[in-house]
């Protein structure tokens, strides 16, 4: 753990860190939270706020618990009925986070009370109290958020006081470029380096570093930008400052914003809004009467409107109509405003999850001081979830834990729900989310219905900060298995199964045909793509709706896969992650990714690859062989390797692995960078006669190892541990111990030699490393001077598979100090460990309150699904970034459409034909009834037949063969027991002789 990371638990806080910052994270640790209204979005905003890790949560609410609040407060349980709801909630909140102190308060609301918190969230008030407290709260310059739904509706306001800092307003890493020029004038232009924009914005603030000549930017006070192209941007007046000369780096400073919030008083007369949904443009002007007019109409009858009730939704828009004319005076929509009379006393999971994940993050904003705060007002709803009003009698509370659903709904949907068959592939922080989602809204809580849940991981420490249904006495143990145990605990009714099995091709015997015929439909929870991809391919496959949606710190996204009418999840898709090229690995880094990357690559070649291969060669008598045919200088790289480990280098003592890693430490910060020098001397000078060590290049500087510098020793001992552990010898953790034995070791001189080559062009350098070795020479020399095998039974040595959250193992302490170390010998600034494992270990950032809200997205499309809308504009794709904040919906992209001769088609359609059939039977079929002349017929990557390129005799033969017949000839498999289908390729030409396109063939067996 870092330094200064100590007061931080980072075992826990692990992901959460990468998101908002060690800073951040102690200003919440410092800040103490009342939230008021523990209904369903109340839970869902202490739930976030308490895993978020802040000083203490208060929760006050002294209401009783009703059988409707079941219906989406997931921690009351029946036996709570009676209860307060403060009293029932806070020791579920209190096993969340043991840094985190729950405190159940159920007096009043009083001024003195209040101000005793940063920040009040009011969830269930009146209109009228929360002026009241709001007057506290923006007197004293500390925050309010006022967080409420009814029904497919949501409301958030926010007033942060009337002078706040925002540190910083988007979370994203600092810009940063290398100079390749700067201009002396009133507006002096600076251009950088052509390898990649500067990606800076107007009125973005930079300083500089390294600048030869033009010395005054050097660490100057940050200075304002103007942009002028990719590569271009303006710093203001250079007239009176020396020439530039050459290289440099510009970096963007991230400065403070200040910010002035109205008071809710002032804001509903002035209301601002943050828009989410540009297709109901006009909405949040509509919705910020209706509120008002909810609230209004609880203050004159001491309840909410009745659903499906005529005269309380007229008496709801005279008041609507009331509030209006007071205040923003818009334009009323009288079926918008009656459906929030006859939702208004409804509970919606998912709603409560989108604003209570929103509402969340503003709280830690507010505490923090890290990323824009909302400002004021958020308004969303999903009324498209509810196209046509249910019956009033259909509408009617049940005395059950629905009736909150029931009252936006109605019983016959509750009724589908509880019959839904659906799979969820993970169950980790996505997966949370999502079962306490089904779980509310009693998907698949039926003897009808049954939700399946697959998982193979287990649970971690880390974990347990965004995965909210596991408790610290879970860890170890599966994921699957304990998140289910806690649904059904929210929901006892669920009908749910969990698998520990991954999905993938080697797993279709048990996701088989069956299975998924019985499925009404699909929601990943997956972290990786092509996990996704896969399950994508499945459910159209078997046309199955699949519901999407991933996360990266602050950043989500969502999609809803509707057969037949949409793209899929694969249909496109990011470009790939930018690679580092071979020479500024090798050779000329200039960022701390650059060298992370190297000391990676380190790690696995000392470590996994080269252990690896001494195993190999002991116990395969082909290994040698195989290994002289391998590209470029692999085969030599790897029996010298190998040489080290057995014959020049193999430890007997740590003493040996001490004397082993010092030496590496000279040979890679020292000789090599000595040799380089001696190629390509600091003055050295290109054709063109510029500087060589410019632009990218920055020239490096041999270190001189110190043994209090803890990043060369850090180097030494991270190293030798490992050499020790991949040798099955003792290390020693005691760095002292390490440093004492460094002084035994001889370090001879190095003499940079002539003829070394180092290759500059990158292409060249890709050409080197896969091009064929010719020269085998040097390979058979390497090889005599290996031990016979036979002189080495029985030994083996313990390769190292990287692992980024095991602290005791030394990998991320190598990687960290490796890194480090070839930072310095280029002037890069070094990275800690916590900064090092987020790059090396590519680790995705995560925090609960963004999961929350992609979850409870998800499960409004799930409604959608389950009601049957099958027009494509009823459904949303979304895209959040809860730092700036923007939440945005869209229209779901529908699926493209190809055509062959005159029919169209989609990625939906195929060709069905059911066995038996012999290949010339399929082909006379495509030629009969789809006018196609076939050419070609595969089976997955096996050809089954082709009229060019195939022996007549083979034609013959495979033409008059069946199907299936031909498929377990060419795979020389025989065809899975249950098997339903096999999947066919095809090559067509159409009616005038062309090659198109054409559907796969389902072939029933």
């Amino acid at each position: 753990m870092a330094a200064e990371n100590q007061d931080i638990d980072e075992g826990l806080y692990s992901r959460q860190l990468y998101v908002l910052g060690h800073e951040a994270m102690m200003k919440m640790k410092n800040s103490d939270v009342l939230i008021s209204g523990v209904g369903g979005v109340g839970i869902e905003i202490a739930k976030n706020v308490c895993l978020a890790g802040v000083k203490s949560v208060t929760i006050h609410d002294p209401k009783v618990v009703e059988i409707r609040d079941l219906s989406s407060q997931f921690f009351l349980k029946e036996e709570d009925v009676g209860k307060t709801r403060a009293a029932a909630s806070a020791p579920h909140l209190s096993e969340l986070n043991s840094y985190v102190p729950v405190t159940a308060y159920e007096g009043e609301l009083t001024d003195d009370f209040v101000a005793k918190f940063q920040v009040v969230v009011l969830t269930e008030s009146t209109l009228q109290e929360q002026i009241r407290v709001n007057k506290v709260t923006h007197t004293n310059n500390k925050a309010l958020i006022v967080a409420s739904t009814r029904g497919l509706f949501g409301q958030l306001f926010c007033d942060f006081g009337p002078d706040f800092a925002v540190v910083d307003t988007n979370g994203e890493q600092p810009r940063s470029a290398l100079v390749v020029s700067i201009t002396k004038d009133k507006e002096g232009v600076v251009t950088v380096h052509d390898d990649a924009r500067h990606d800076m914005e107007d009125g973005d603030f930079v300083t500089f570093s390294e600048i030869h000549g033009m010395e005054e930017l050097n660490g100057c006070e940050p200075r304002p930008i103007k942009v002028t192209g990719p590569f271009t941007f303006t710093i203001g007046d250079t007239t009176g400052m020396t020439d530039y000369v050459r290289g440099g780096n510009v970096t963007q400073v991230k400065m403070p914003k200040k910010m002035a919030f109205k008071s809710l008083e002032e804001s509903l007369k002035d209301p601002e809004y943050v828009m989410s949904d540009f297709a109901k443009w006009d909405r949040p002007g509509l919705l910020h009467v209706g509120f008002q007019a909810i609230s209004a109409f609880r203050e004159k009858h001491g309840r909410f409107p009745q659903p499906g009730n005529t005269a309380d939704a007229d008496d709801f828009v005279a008041l609507a109509k009331e509030a209006n004319a007071n205040t923003v005076n818009v334009d009323l929509d009288d079926k918008v405003l009656r459906a929030m009379a006859s939702q208004a006393s409804g509970a919606v999971a998912p709603v409560d999850a989108v604003i209570g994940g929103i509402a969340a993050q503003e709280v830690m904003k507010a505490c923090s001081g890290k990323f824009h705060p909302l400002q004021q007002y958020f308004y969303y709803d999903a009324l498209e979830a509810l196209p046509e009003q249910p019956a009033a009698e259909d509408l009617q509370p049940m005395n059950s834990r629905y009736d909150g659903l029931i009252a936006v709904f109605g019983q016959k949907f509750v009724e589908r729900l509880n019959q839904q068959k659906y799979f969820m592939v993970g169950a980790g922080a996505i997966g949370c989310e999502l079962l306490k989602n089904f779980s509310m809204l009693g998907l698949g809580a039926s003897p009808q219905g049954k939700l399946t849940v697959t998982d193979m991981d287990t649970i971690e420490k880390s974990n347990l900060n965004r995965q909210f249904l596991f408790r610290s006495w879970h860890v170890g143990k599966l994921k699957s298995e304990c998140a289910t145990e806690t649904a059904r605990v929210m929901n006892p009714n669920m009908n749910i199964e969990f698998m520990a099995d991954r999905v993938g091709a080697d797993t279709e015997h048990i996701f088989h045909d069956d299975f998924f015929a019985g499925l009404d439909g699909v929601a990943n929870a997956l972290d990786n793509v092509e996990a996704r991809q896969y399950m994508d391919r499945r459910c159209v496959f078997y046309k199955k709706p699949l519901l999407e949606s991933g996360t990266l710190g602050t950043k989500g996204n969502t999609q809803v896969v509707l057969p037949g009418l949409t793209e899929s999840y694969s249909s496109s898709q990011d470009p790939p992650e930018k690679s580092i090229p071979i020479c500024t690995l090798k050779n000329f880094p200039n960022k701390i990714d650059h060298t992370l990357q190297w000391a990676r690559d380190l790690f696995e070649g000392l470590y996994a690859q080269t252990p690896g291969d001494v195993n190999n060669y002991l116990s395969q008598a082909d290994f040698l062989d195989k290994v002289s045919k391998l590209p470029g200088s692999t085969p030599v790289d790897t029996l010298e390797g190998i040489k080290d480990s057995l014959v020049d280098n193999r430890p007997r003592s740590f003493q040996d692995c001490v004397d082993w890693a010092r030496l590496k430490f000279e040979d890679l910060y020292v000789n090599k960078i000595k040799q380089l020098l001696f190629n390509f001397p600091p003055d050295k000078t290109t054709e063109s006669g510029a500087p060589f060590w410019s632009g990218p290049k920055r020239c490096p500087t041999p270190l001189k190892f110190d043994v209090a510098d803890p990043n060369h020793l850090g180097f030494v001992w991270a190293a030798a541990n490992l050499r020790a552990a991949i040798f099955n010898l003792n290390g020693e953790r005691d760095v002292s111990v390490v440093a004492q034995l460094i002084q035994n070791v001889k370090v001879p001189e190095f003499v940079p030699r002539s003829g070394i080559k180092i290759e500059t062009d990158e292409k060249k350098a890709e050409e080197e490393a896969q091009r064929v070795a010719a020269d085998t020479d040097e390979v058979q020399v390497l090889a005599k001077q290996l031990p016979p095998r036979g002189e080495l039974a029985g030994f083996s040595l313990s390769p190292q598979d990287f692992e980024k959250d095991d602290d005791s193992n030394f990998h991320m302490d190598f990687i960290t100090a490796a890194s480090n170390c070839r930072a310095l010998n280029y002037s890069i600034e070094p990275a800690d460990k916590h900064k090092s494992k987020l790059i090396a270990g590519k680790i995705i950032p995560a925090i609960a309150t963004t999961t929350a809200l992609v979850a409870g997205l998800v499960c409004v499309e799930l409604c959608k699904l389950v009601a049957g809308l099958k027009d494509i504009e009823s459904y949303k794709n979304g895209f959040v970034n809860l730092a700036l904040p923007f939440t945005s919906f869209s229209e779901p992209i529908a699926c493209p459409k190809n055509k062959y001769n005159d029919t169209e088609w989609t990625l939906w359609d195929r060709f069905e034909v059911n066995s038996p059939l012999t290949v010339q039977g399929l082909i006379d079929y495509f030629e009969k009834e789809h006018q196609l002349e076939v050419n070609m017929v595969s089976c997955g990557v096996s050809l089954l037949y082709a009229a060019f390129g195939m022996s007549k005799d083979k034609q013959k033969a495979r033409l008059g063969a069946k199907i299936e017949d031909v498929v377990q000839e060419v795979t020389k498999e025989p065809i899975r027991k249950g098997q339903k289908y096999l999947v066919l390729e095809v090559c067509c030409d159409d009616t005038e002789g062309e090659d198109v396109e054409v559907p796969f063939v389902l072939y029933r067996l």
